[in-house]
C-alpha cells in the first residue's frame, strides 16, 4: 500500500512512524513533512489547503491511501477533492469537519443526538456576551466558534479577561464550567461503524501544576489508571455512536477520526469539544500502544469496511510524551535555534523523539520552526517506567530558550 500523509507536525510524525513500521506499507510519503518525518518518509512540498494540489500530488505518487492530518485542510474540504478524484481518504469531508470547525454546529449536533455536554450560549453581540457571562458566573468558559489550533479557549475567573476574549472572537460560545478530570478519546469511523481507541490525558497549560496560558498541549499519557474500566464503552454508546449516527441522518457522513474531549464530572461524562482529526499530543501516546497495524485500520475507515476488522490489539504497557516548546511559546515563538542532542536522546531505551516544528537550515542543522518543537515519547511496562524514560531522553536535548513541563503523568504514575 502506498500512503500519503498530509501535514507536518508531531501528530503526522507519529502517524508516519507507525505507518513506516507496518509491513503492508510499501511506500510512505508526507507533505510538507518536517526534518524528523524526512527520516521515515519521502517528503514533498505542497500547499496543504489546496485540494487540487494535494490531489495532484497523490495522483503523481499513485497513492492507495491519503491521510489528512491537520484540521485546517479538513475544514477547507481537501478530503472532498481527493474523494472526487477517486482516492481512498482518511479524514472527514469539509461539511463533517465543521464538527470541529464550528463550536456552535457541534452543540447543535449534540443537542439533536442527545449527547451530554455543557449548557452553552452562542453569542455575537456585546449584550449577548454579557448576559451569558452573567448567567453562568465564574469560572468563565469562552470559546472561539472557529478553528483556533487548540488555543481558542479561555477558562478564567477574571470577568474582564473573559469578556475581552469573547469580544475579540466575533462569534463565540460561552458555556458552563465542567468540573472533574479531562479525558481524550479517539474513535476511527467509516460513517457507520465506530471503533474507539484507548483513552489518553493531555496537559493544556504551559507550566507545571496546570499554571500559565493555554497551549495546544504540553504532554500526554496513556492508559489512565484512575479511569472507570467501563468508560470507553459508555462514551461509545452515549457520545461517539450517536454523533456519527446523527451526522449520517443529516446526510453528512463522518468518515475518519472523531476525537471527543471529555470531562468526567460529578454528574457523569460530558463532552467539552469534538475534533475531526487525531489530537496532538495524545496521538503520540495512543499510537505508541497500538499493536494493530495502522494502515489497514485507516484504509478500512476510508473504504467503509471497518465492521469486518478484528478487534484492535494494544500493548499492556504505558506511554508518555513530553513536549519541548520554543522560547516564548504560546506567544510569538522564536524560531531558527539549532537543536542539539537528538541522536543521544534517541539512544534511551524505549524512547524516541517526534518532530513537530522543525526544519533544516542551510548548513543541514535541525532547527526550531514553530512553537511546539519536539515530542519526546517513551513506552514502558508502567507509567512510572515510561515517564522516567521520556525525561531521561529529554535530558539529552539542547534547544536555547526552550521550556517543557516536568510534571507530565506525575500524579497518575504515583497513583497507578
Amino acid at each position: 500500500m502506498k500512503v500519503l500523509v498530509i501535514g507536518g507536525g508531531a501528530r503526522e510524525h507519529a502517524l508516519c512512524r507507525s505507518l513506516s513500521l507496518d509491513p503492508d506499507v510499501t511506500a510512505l510519503h508526507c507533505a510538507p513533512g518536517n526534518a524528523g518525518i524526512a527520516e521515515v518518509a519521502e517528503v514533498h512540498q505542497v500547499d496543504a489547503l489546496d485540494g487540487a494540489a494535494v490531489a495532484g500530488l497523490a495522483a503523481s505518487l499513485s497513492a492507495d491511501l491519503v491521510v489528512v492530518g491537520p484540521e485546517a485542510p479538513l475544514v477547507a474540504g481537501v478530503s472532498d477533492v481527493l474523494r472526487e478524484r477517486g482516492f481512498a481518504v482518511f479524514g472527514p469531508s469539509g461539511q463533517a469537519a465543521e464538527l470541529e470547525g464550528s463550536k456552535a454546529f457541534a452543540k447543535d449536533v449534540m443537542a439533536a443526538a442527545g449527547v451530554p455536554t455543557a449548557r452553552a450560549y452562542v453569542c455575537t453581540t456585546p449584550a449577548e456576551i454579557d448576559a451569558a457571562l452573567d448567567a453562568f458566573g465564574a469560572p468563565y468558559v469562552v470559546k472561539d466558534d472557529g478553528l483556533a489550533a487548540g488555543k481558542g479557549v479561555v477558562v478564567t475567573s477574571d470577568l474582564g479577561l473573559a469578556r475581552e476574549h469573547a469580544l475579540a472572537c466575533g462569534r463565540v460560545v460561552i458555556e458552563e464550567f465542567l468540573d472533574g478530570p479531562e479525558v481524550s478519546l479517539f474513535a476511527v469511523t467509516d460513517g457507520e461503524t465506530v471503533v474507539p481507541l484507548q483513552p489518553a490525558q493531555d496537559f493544556k497549560r504551559a507550566l507545571d501544576g496546570d499554571e500559565g496560558p493555554n497551549t495546544g498541549g504540553m504532554g500526554a499519557y496513556s492508559p489512565l489508571p484512575w479511569a472507570d474500566p467501563k468508560l470507553v464503552d459508555e462514551v461509545l454508546q452515549t457520545v461517539l455512536q450517536p454523533t456519527v449516527d446523527e451526522l449520517r441522518r443529516r446526510g453528512t457522513l463522518f468518515s475518519g477520526l472523531l476525537y471527543a474531549g471529555l470531562a468526567i464530572t460529578s454528574r457523569g461524562v460530558r463532552v467539552i469539544e469534538f475534533n475531526a482529526r487525531f489530537g496532538d499530543p495524545e496521538t503520540q501516546v495512543v499510537l505508541a500502544r497500538l499493536k494493530t497495524p495502522l494502515a489497514g485500520l485507516l484504509h478500512a475507515a476510508a473504504t467503509g469496511t471497518l465492521a469486518s476488522l478484528p478487534p484492535l490489539r494494544w500493548s499492556d504497557g504505558a506511554a508518555v510524551t513530553v513536549v519541548v516548546a520554543s522560547h516564548n511559546y504560546p506567544g510569538t515563538p522564536r524560531t531558527g535555534d539549532v537543536i542539539e542532542g537528538l541522536e543521544e536522546a534517541a539512544r534511551t531505551d524505549g524512547a524516541y523523539v517526534l518532530h513537530a516544528g522543525t526544519a533544516r537550515d542551510a548548513d543541514g542543522h535541525v532547527v526550531s520552526a514553530g512553537g511546539r518543537v519536539l515530542s519526546v515519547t517513551a513506552t514502558g511496562e508502567s507509567l512510572r517506567a515510561a515517564r522516567a524514560r521520556a525525561y531521561e531522553s529529554l535530558s539529552h536535548l539542547r534547544l536555547p530558550g526552550s521550556h517543557h513541563r516536568t510534571d507530565i503523568a506525575a500524579r497518575a504514575s504515583e497513583e497507578a
